[in-house]
């Protein structure tokens, strides 16, 4: 009768102890997710649910800012005029990378005004870009493609030339440049040098092979001979060599860094380059407002500048906003 007794103490104390063993267990390791190649596997109490891992090759996002600033007067002793100046801009990206190929392709725009009351003309464009760029490349060793990108760039509206007629204070404006009037379209292969690391991307492309077509469809500008085209026509194409660079970086915590470098040389006048600079510092404040500080720099030889005493002359063009307002990731 003792030894029944002990037989069935000791299987009763080793069932307690199994049960423990298990409940200490199921708090050290609850339902675990174990990835076994491409496949998910999921451990619950009895169940085994398996689930396709999916590799993503798109990476897609953007980034949309709106600045305003207004001021209003009446009766102010100090003098000044009341004002209204909006910009606003928006820049989406869409990568692709998959085994050895790449196809990255971007778009921005950017509109901004101002409006003064004691002008004869009271609402005047500050800023005004189109600008889009597509590069599909095949990797030939690592960090080198053979890449061929696609490049367009023009503006929206009208462009003015505000000036006041001599012996007069009327003003007068004349008109300088319109949507597609100028267009500029490149297209250039090459070798693309890429690399990417911790927030930090580059990305150089050097192309002997470059078409570039200067676009003016507004017909008096056209008549005009403006950007250089033969007067009356509405396409200039030339042939030449071009290096196109871009580097986007994080600086520091919320704050990043992007720039463009485009040159241009027309194997007709070979030495003589077409810049195009663009340069952009986002400083974000919290998740909704951000500072902006966007620089763009162009200088093309075929472009006139008329200057403030009538004459034309080649020129840096060069344009500087700051803007702090609301700015959304996407």
């Amino acid at each position: 009768m003792i030894r029944r007794l002990t037989c069935l103490l000791f299987v009763l104390m080793t069932s307690i102890q199994c049960a423990l063993a298990q409940d200490n267990m199921s708090d050290i390791v609850p339902d675990t997710v174990l990835i076994n190649g491409d496949t998910l596997v999921m451990l619950g109490d009895s169940l085994i649910i398996r689930e396709e891992v999916r590799p993503t090759f798109w990476k897609t996002g953007g980034n949309y800012n709106l600045s305003v600033q207004q001021v209003s007067l009446s009766n102010w002793a100090a003098g000044g005029a009341s004002s209204f100046a909006l910009n606003t801009g928006v820049n989406l990206f869409a990568n692709y990378k998959k085994n050895n190929k790449i196809w990255e392709t971007s778009l921005s725009v950017n509109f901004g005004f101002n409006r003064q009351s004691d002008r004869a003309y009271k609402t005047r464009k500050t800023n005004d870009n189109f600008k889009f760029v597509s590069k599909y490349g095949r990797e030939l060793s690592k960090g080198f493609y053979l890449s061929t990108q696609l490049e367009a760039r023009t503006q929206l509206l009208e462009g003015y030339k505000y000036f006041k007629e001599s012996g007069s204070d009327l003003e007068s404006r004349n008109l300088i440049s319109d949507f597609l009037s100028p267009g500029y379209v490149q297209s250039s292969t090459g070798l693309n040098y890429q690399k990417e690391k911790d927030g930090f991307k580059f990305s150089s492309i050097l192309s002997p092979f470059t078409g570039r077509f200067t676009i003016v469809l507004n017909d008096s500008l056209s008549q005009a001979g403006a950007f250089g085209i033969v007067p009356g026509d509405k396409v200039k194409p030339e042939a030449g060599a071009s290096l196109g660079t871009s580097i986007d970086m994080r600086v520091m915590e919320n704050i990043n860094w992007k720039a463009d470098l485009n040159l241009f040389s027309n194997y007709g006048k070979f030495g003589n380059m077409v810049v195009n600079f663009n340069s952009t510092i986002s400083m974000k404040v919290n998740k909704y407002i951000s500072t902006r500080v966007e620089t763009v720099l162009i200088y093309d030889e075929n472009v006139f500048i008329e200057m403030d005493d009538g004459s034309k002359s080649r020129a840096v063009q060069l344009q500087n906003l700051i803007n702090f307002g609301l700015g959304i990731d996407f």
